[in-house]
């Protein structure tokens, strides 16, 4: 008996190990379906950066005064798109270094879109900013969680970089210090490389998480 409730323990504790390890995409056993590992993918510090930028589905969402916005409403500039909620202890921990990584690097040619997936929406939100002392990042909400599922991402904290025209960049699941210098050299970068070109919409063929085709 008590062999078996120790075993549930620890299978019960299981994601929160994985997420506090700090995991790569490329460390999970999606991998091999979503990207075709070699050589599709290279790894560059935080974030697991695409051969080429890949479509991604115009999701949509909601700001802090439940006003409709899509992926389409940030073309022009490049983007960092956290996946949270306030519950996750992982998405709490990294949440201070991305107010700060918006803080330096934030204007008109990149944002720090954090989209929680919190059921109880802006009231949670708002609580744990003020508690946190969050003073950079806007409020985005998604309660239904149907931004997740048509991302198809394995779960939270997941973060997206993605270019001006709404195309997957690279990919982190698991939290980061996102402002230190490895993980801003990686998004200067990802600025400084910026060409514009005419945009894209995704199929449901053509996902980040789906086939790269």
């Amino acid at each position: 008996m008590k062999k078996g409730l120790a075993f549930a323990a620890v299978a019960a504790s299981l994601p929160a190990i994985l997420y506090l390890g700090g995991l790569r995409l490329s460390n999970l056993p999606i991998t091999t379906e979503a990207y075709e590992r070699a050589p599709s993918v290279r790894d560059a510090g935080p974030i697991t950066l695409l051969a080429k930028p890949r479509p991604l589905p115009d999701i949509r969402f909601v700001d802090a005064e439940n006003q409709p916005l899509s992926l389409a409403d940030f073309r022009g500039k490049t983007i960092l798109l956290n996946i949270w909620a306030t519950w996750c202890p992982p998405c709490r921990e990294e949440m201070p270094s991305l107010d700060r990584l918006e803080k330096r690097l934030g204007g008109p040619d990149f944002q720090v879109v954090a989209l929680s997936t919190d059921a109880s929406g802006l009231a949670a939100v708002k609580a744990f900013y003020d508690r946190t002392g969050i003073e950079s990042l806007d409020v985005y909400l998604d309660p239904s969680g149907k931004v997740s599922t048509d991302l198809k991402i394995p779960g939270i904290p997941t973060t997206l970089l993605i270019d001006r025209e709404g195309r997957g960049l690279g990919v982190r699941v698991g939290p980061a210090e996102w402002d230190s210098d490895e993980a801003m050299s990686v998004i200067r970068g990802q600025l400084e490389n910026a060409t514009a070109q005419p945009p894209k919409l995704a199929s449901s063929e053509n996902e980040l998480y789906g086939n790269p085709n």
